[in-house]
């Protein structure tokens, strides 16, 4: 063949030039939108193991919780850890790139969430982190509340306005913090014996009497029919306590009810003399009441990681999270189920006394 046959036979030079320059630049665009796609924000939540924090331990030098006008007794070597979750994204100021989304995906230890099942839409930060702090003040009287209640040592306890929506029937009447005393000249100790006094009066005006200020007052107010039958005064209400001592708190940064147990142990630790825990590393979760009796919580898998990554050696964990235990046990940490402040007590003080702890509840 021909050296000019050869030449017509092979493609034209600007040809390969035009697919080179194209494969180049699908290729650019590729890595381009790659990263983008890895880079952009998206729609989660990540839960991943917080730090645990030892109630009966100091924190920038300062006891976590400090007992005045009673004895109280120094901290022993032992630890009652508290345990966090740490969340990060779904909120318009705070959200993680589709990357955090892949390696949370991919870690044992995290879960992720769809943004929608932990936040309403257009909730803040600032908003979370309030409602946060609110709920952990909250916790911290209950536990002190179920702790003095345990140990049987009396204290004050009433009921309050925490909040009074401007529709409801006592807008304009009541106010936020005031104490409830009675109503219808019936003792109010508790949410049911206001919803007995209105169930009865079908709608009748009520008089009610609080403490505002120091000073005690009757207001009349009209309660109104509520979406599921019931005649409610349109308030939401809070546990308010005078307590015969002070119990302080030094821990920031750290917000929602699930330390409730975790303190009010600390507290018992704090007014009871000797060795709680024997020296042993504990860790746990759980609401409180101020009766004593434990809730559930959320992240309780990231929470019992968080407790081995401190060192812990025994975990209490509310029964009523125990579908969420069994399985996400991490090795080296035995897992008890309470229900109460006592049996959590009460298990901390068999193991911390050297007892066998086979016999205690644990979730199934």
């Amino acid at each position: 063949m021909s050296q000019e046959s050869m030449d017509a036979a092979q493609p034209p030079t600007t040809v390969r030039d035009r697919r080179f320059s194209f494969m180049v630049v699908s290729g650019v665009l590729t890595v381009v939108l790659a990263v983008a796609a890895m880079t952009i924000p998206v729609p989660y939540v990540v839960e991943s193991p917080g730090p645990a924090i030892n109630t009966i331990g100091q924190l920038n030098g300062k006891d976590i919780i400090t007992v005045s006008g009673r004895e109280s007794f120094p901290a022993t070597t032992g630890t009652l850890d508290l345990t966090t979750v740490h969340m990060t994204g779904g909120l318009p100021d705070s959200q993680i790139r589709f990357a955090d989304a892949v390696v949370s995906w991919l870690t044992p230890s995290h879960t992720v969430y769809p943004a929608e099942l932990i936040y309403a839409p257009g909730t803040s930060q600032e908003a979370v982190n309030s409602e946060n702090s609110a709920a952990m003040t909250g916790s911290q009287d209950n536990a002190t509340a179920a702790a003095l209640t345990v140990l049987g040592i009396e204290y004050e306890s009433n009921l309050s306005v925490a909040s009074i929506p401007a529709d409801g029937a006592a807008s304009g009447i009541l106010k936020p913090d005031d104490v409830l005393l009675t109503i219808d000249g019936r003792k109010i100790a508790k949410l049911q014996d206001i919803q007995e006094v209105l169930a009865q009066g079908e709608g009748a005006s009520v008089d009610i009497a609080v403490r505002r200020e120091g000073a005690e007052k009757t207001l009349t107010l009209t309660p109104k029919l509520g979406a599921e039958g019931k005649y409610l005064l349109g308030i939401a209400l809070q546990n308010t306590f005078k307590f015969p001592f002070d119990v302080k708190f030094a821990l920031d940064n750290i917000g929602g009810p699930s330390a409730g147990m975790m303190f009010a142990l600390g507290i018992m630790d704090k007014l009871t003399p000797g060795e709680l825990t024997g020296g042993k590393h504990f860790a746990g979760t759980g609401t409180i009441d101020p009766a004593g009796n434990v809730g559930a919580i959320g992240g309780i898998a990231q929470k019992m990681v968080g407790a081995q990554n401190a060192g812990a050696e025994y975990f209490l964990a509310p029964g009523a999270n125990c579908q969420d235990v069994v399985g996400h046990i991490p090795n080296g940490l035995e897992v008890f189920k309470v229900n109460t402040l006592k049996e959590a007590y009460d298990a901390v003080s068999s193991i911390g006394s050297g007892k066998d702890s086979t016999a205690l509840p644990r979730c199934e």
